[in-house]
């Protein structure tokens, strides 16, 4: 675990300088090194340490405000140090996408974790089964949305004489991805989960992010029809006594439109209700996707600009080319950088040998990404735009798809000296 935990980064590694000797995490923030001192070698993607620890702050109060507890989903960052970081925040565990990823939770410290997909293959269930066996205080749930996955997993029980694996029967909606479609189709599996010997049903899962379209008139009925259902298999699954422990595990929540959601995870049950929710993005936010997203949800909780989640993920690159007016190319590209939603964001910039940073001017716009090399525009006519050698910041939209380019971070404060750093295992 103190290996995974405190791993050593070293030349060969992007982001890393190859004049420097390999140093574990715990060391680098005595390196004295600034990103903007030519420290580092660019591209780097950089953590800015204030909006972290604010975002970590206000996501667990928002939580505790609402009476339900955070899982956050781990596959945004796949960072043990971050994991540690939401743990000691106060989540009540963690969420995973694969039996892969929890297991870096689990070396990580994680004891209560969900795997917000479903498990269906013998050498996934055979993983799980071994951590389970190997971790007496592990407890994993993960989500079952068929009789044909019920299937599979009593066959490979029966097999391997395992322990019944903890499960949340999943509702889903039309036209998504998993989950059952219709309140028959989930009583009728809720049924057989809870006849079963080799799974036991703890509780209701469903995601929403899907089908967020970040105006309110859309999300809020949209978000009340799904959770309308998940509250009636709860209450038909408790009044036939189908859950297999006193507490009913209720969990939902993309970063999209959470709050539409949280306030819905504790139906009126006959036993206790842990509603848990699951947003991973919020950690580091964006500029892009999520800040638009965020934006409803901050006018639906009367919340005032930059009170709540504040983008903490940048990507610093060099101008290498201004081959003709209004374009810059920056040495950053798809390899570096999120692309899947939005194209990045410009948002701040720092002359060559100068650490003074400034806001990008918004008519800066990123036109195209190739591998390595990004199309910066401006209008020519207004604007003389960055020169050869000079420091682009930009910033993301979809925090998940820059973090799994990167094998390490650094954490930086307000002037981009580095504090601190982290690892990602993807």
């Amino acid at each position: 675990m103190n290996d995974i935990l405190d791993s050593t980064i070293g030349p060969g590694t992007k982001g890393y300088p190859l004049t420097q000797a390999p140093r574990r995490l715990s060391e680098i923030g005595a390196a004295g090194w600034n990103v903007l001192a030519d420290d580092l070698p660019l591209p780097l993607a950089v953590i800015k340490r204030d909006a972290l620890a604010h975002n970590l702050a206000w996501m667990q109060a928002y939580a505790k405000g609402q009476g339900i507890d955070l899982a956050p989903h781990g596959k945004t960052t796949m960072s043990p140090q971050l994991f540690r970081r939401q743990l000691d925040a106060g989540a009540w565990g963690l969420t995973f996408a694969t039996v892969t990823q929890l297991a870096i939770g689990v070396a990580a410290g994680a004891r209560r974790c969900i795997i917000a997909n479903q498990v269906v293959s013998d050498a996934d269930l055979a993983a799980l089964q071994s951590l389970l066996r190997t971790h007496a205080d592990l407890r994993v749930a993960f989500l079952v949305d068929s009789l044909a996955q019920l299937g599979l997993i009593e066959a490979w029980s029966r097999a391997h004489e395992a322990q019944a694996f903890e499960v949340l029967l999943e509702i889903g909606v039309p036209g998504g991805r998993t989950g059952c479609r219709t309140h028959e189709e989930a009583v009728a599996l809720a049924a057989a989960l809870h006849a079963s010997a080799a799974v036991r049903l703890v509780g209701i899962e469903c995601y929403e992010g899907l089908g967020a379209k970040g105006r309110s008139e859309d999300d809020e009925p949209y978000a009340a029809e799904l959770m309308d259902r998940v509250t009636r298999i709860a209450t038909q699954c408790d009044a036939q006594a189908w859950f297999a422990d006193d507490e009913v595990i209720v969990s939902a929540g993309g970063s999209a439109i959470f709050d539409l959601v949280a306030g819905r995870m504790r139906p009126a049950l006959s036993r206790p209700v842990r509603g848990l929710l699951r947003s991973g993005c919020y950690v580091t936010h964006d500029h892009g996707f999520y800040k638009r997203m965020v934006a409803a949800v901050d006018h639906r909780l009367c919340c005032g600009g930059g009170e709540s989640l504040k983008p903490a993920l940048e990507v610093w690159a060099s101008v290498q080319s201004c081959p003709e007016g209004g374009l810059a190319i920056v040495a950053v590209g798809k390899r570096d950088i999120s692309f899947d939603l939005d194209l990045p964001v410009p948002v701040a910039h720092a002359k060559r040998g100068e650490r003074q940073v400034t806001p990008a001017p918004a008519a800066w716009k990123i036109t195209g990404l190739n591998d390595q090399h990004a199309y910066l525009r401006w209008d020519a006519a207004q604007d003389s735009g960055p020169q050869v050698g000079d420091r682009i910041g930009l910033g993301i939209s979809h925090p998940c798809t820059t973090f799994d380019k990167w094998h390490w971070m650094p954490i930086v404060d307000a002037d981009y000296a580095v504090r601190d750093a982290v690892a990602m295992h993807f």
